[in-house]
């Protein structure tokens, strides 16, 4: 199995993939998509199942996305996972979505049913209500949250799924406090007002926001890096406070130390992708997923 396939690889998937001993029907489709630990976590779990099926890499540019959707759809693939910058386009394309991805606005799981019909799902706010319980011991609707990166895909996600879990408070975070103002009348049209802020990314504007919020959520992308900044300096964090960092790595992310420093808690998106990848394998199986089998190979990367 080749390490990323492309649109012209689909175009002719029957010749490009002849010889694998086991038919590739589940997919990640992403710009840029090399990095996704997806395929390693489900063929573990489809191998623990006995599921004559393999999951592999997809590098889909945005203008051949709805191409690719209906190539798929018609070479008897069981469903995708959408990451980046699909989620959205995967919200229009399919003929039905739940109400996470519609709250979302992005679908991040879709399954190819009969007749090429085509279901979408979101579980992102889902996954990081899981990770942030099994990790951090608490449930959304007991935390103030403040959530940095607001403005990106994965931050409405968290944002719309924070809000519809009942959050005690959420306030929401972002560079630019303009692209924040369709996600906050979205949340406001079913989540109190008063419970509800939004902010400029700096260091006033966060301390002010920390001094009212129990778990930290970072979804923008900085951290990805090594040797990236924390996204909250430890000198404005305190022991009381939760971070979770929606970065997947198996070390310590830059927020992860600044926790450290500050005495607190903090997990980072391993997790989270754990449990966004086994909700999806529930939605193309409709079977519980190998929690475990799908853990261990995501943490032997």
């Amino acid at each position: 199995m080749k390490d990323v396939y492309t649109l012209a690889d689909l175009q002719v998937w029957e010749a490009v993939t002849a010889a694998e001993p086991v038919p590739l029907r589940l997919a990640v489709l992403g710009d840029p998509v090399a990095h996704s630990a997806s395929p390693q976590m489900h063929n573990a779990a489809l191998a623990e199942c006995g599921i004559a099926a393999r999951y592999c890499r997809l590098h889909v540019r945005p203008e051949e996305f709805s191409d690719a959707l209906r190539m798929l759809a018609g070479k008897g693939f069981i469903g995708v996972n959408c990451t980046i910058p699909h989620k959205a386009a995967a919200l229009a394309a399919v003929d039905d979505a739940d109400e996470n991805a519609r709250r979302a606005g992005g679908v991040n799981t879709i399954v190819f049913g009969d007749h090429a019909r085509t279901r979408g799902f979101s579980t992102d706010g889902p996954g990081l209500a899981r990770a942030v319980r099994e990790q951090l011991g608490v449930e959304l609707r007991d935390m103030r949250v403040l959530v940095l990166g607001a403005g990106g895909g994965a931050g409405r996600a968290v944002a719309m799924h924070c809000a519809s879990a009942g959050a005690r408070a959420l306030t929401l975070i972002n560079r630019s406090v303009v692209k924040l103002q369709p996600l906050y009348d979205a949340i406001a049209a079913d989540y109190p007002r008063e419970q509800l802020a939004l902010g400029p990314w700096d260091d006033a504007a966060v301390a002010q926001a920390l001094d009212v919020s129990d778990l930290i959520v970072n979804c923008s992308a900085l951290g990805m890096r090594a040797d990236d900044p924390s996204p909250i300096p430890a000198a404005l964090l305190s022991a009381r406070h939760l971070l979770f960092d929606t970065i997947y790595t198996a070390a310590r992310t830059p927020l992860m130390r600044a926790a450290d420093a500050a005495g607190a808690r903090s997990a980072n998106g391993l997790s989270m992708l754990l449990h966004q990848g086994a909700l999806s394998f529930e939605h193309w199986f409709r079977r519980p997923a190998p929690l475990e089998v799908m853990r261990a190979a995501l943490t032997a990367l």
